[in-house]
């Protein structure tokens, strides 16, 4: 067989892209070699629906060993009693955990989409917001803060079976016992989506939501620095209060609900080569390295937001406490997608994303959002992250000026030369 000259060329122009660029898309990372080494392998091969000792195929004697493995370290990262690793992607955990936990038209309450939430915590265009009844709470106009208030209120009233905390543009920490109590009262599920916050959660630097909240998703890129992937956890398992019985008349327990939504609830046979990258990913997690790491994402995302706002940028709640920031451009007069599209030709890579009470479309938007785990992988530190601003800005305030732009981008080339991205491989 012939090797596919056409789609490896490809590849390689998509290394080169990415060795070349400043990549600030906060759901980004660059993962380790070994993690992608794992995910190229022969498990590729292998059928495995079902769980560890309990399969429906053959032959996975091995690959159990390798799931149980990811399990056992997920489990010890994040010091909780059950996790899931086979969801396909932190959307899929979600709709998991909700079919375990809903019933088509339940209510459930979110942080609003335009506020910084996630499509799959109630989006009206997402499966979340078409099978359950979606109500949203949203962030306080004058500080960009979560407007707790707002949320119970909407949970006394609505009384929903379903509470969501987590989201996708929010750069503030949570509070998390607050939600509970709201919870509790309404006698509702929490859960939170932890998905861009994970690897800072594992390394106690952010509130931990394990103590409050019923149920934890997450994907395993973004902060924890994985593959693209899934996992559902939780602190501890507990009954399961919908009255659901084995053959034996013996009460399901939480876990078992959840590992049936997974498979064959939501999903097939699982991708066994991304769940041995996720159990490489997880030993990582444990190291002594990683911690360092979290700890430099949290450096540099603060440098970060001081340069930018010395720069005149408004950064949604003033400031950072985690590795993103959402910033305002109106105040610049661009809009978020002409600024993602031109520091695109710079070899600047974000997202256009909404503000709070956004006034342009969602294709459109005011703002943009900037996360720094990728370019902390490559080596940055604090000092790196005032020259990275002064890119952007040369490209924002000289926006139609294609000279300009140009130079940014011969700049940034050079720039990342000191910051090399798997040296080992080829192009």
């Amino acid at each position: 067989m012939q090797r596919d000259q056409t789609v490896f060329k490809l590849i390689g122009k998509e290394l080169t892209r990415q060795r070349e660029g400043i990549e600030l898309i906060a759901s980004e990372n660059f993962t380790s070699l070994q993690v992608m080494e794992a995910m190229g392998t022969s498990l590729t091969n292998k059928y495995a629906e079902g769980y560890p000792g309990r399969r429906y195929y053959g032959g996975c004697e091995i690959i159990d060993e390798i799931e149980q493995l990811a399990i056992d370290r997920i489990k010890q990262v994040f010091n909780c009693g059950y996790a899931n690793v086979q969801p396909h992607s932190g959307a899929q955990a979600n709709a998991a955990l909700m079919l375990a936990l809903l019933q088509p038209g339940d209510r459930i309450l979110g942080l609003d989409l335009s506020m910084g939430g996630h499509l799959s915590h109630g989006s009206p265009v997402n499966f979340s917001g078409k099978l359950y009844e979606a109500h949203f709470y949203t962030v306080k106009k004058d500080t960009g803060i979560i407007d707790y208030e707002m949320l119970e209120e909407k949970a006394l009233s609505l009384k929903p079976k379903l509470i969501i905390c987590g989201a996708s543009a929010y750069s503030r920490d949570y509070d998390y016992a607050r939600m509970r109590r709201v919870a509790d009262e309404v006698g509702a599920f929490l859960m939170c989506d932890i998905a861009h916050p994970a690897g800072l959660i594992a390394k106690n630097l952010l509130s931990s939501p394990f103590d409050h909240c019923h149920f934890i998703t997450s994907t395993t890129h973004k902060t924890l620095r994985g593959p693209r992937g899934g996992i559902i956890l939780m602190k501890n398992d507990f009954e399961n209060p919908m009255g659901l019985k084995d053959p034996k008349g013996n009460k399901r327990m939480m876990s078992h609900i959840l590992d049936m939504a997974v498979f064959p609830g939501t999903q097939g046979g699982p991708l066994e080569h991304v769940i041995a990258a996720k159990a490489v990913a997880f030993g990582e997690l444990l190291s002594d390295d990683f911690t360092v790491y979290a700890k430099q994402i949290q450096k540099n995302a603060q440098a970060m937001s001081k340069a930018l706002l010395a720069k005149g940028y408004q950064i949604i709640s003033g400031g950072t406490d985690n590795h993103l920031m959402l910033i305002d451009l109106r105040n610049k007069n661009i809009t978020g997608k002409k600024a993602q599209e031109t520091l695109d030709k710079a070899h600047i890579t974000l997202n256009k994303n909404a503000v709070p009470y956004d006034d342009k479309s969602p294709f459109v938007t005011s703002g943009i959002r900037i996360g720094v785990p990728a370019i902390t992988t490559r080596g940055m530190k604090e000092e790196q992250m005032p020259a990275i601003v002064e890119f952007i800005d040369q490209v924002l305030m000289n926006i139609d000026n294609t000279a300009i732009v140009g130079s940014v981008k011969e700049k940034v080339k050079e720039f990342m030369q000191a910051f090399p991205l798997y040296p080992e491989l080829k192009n």
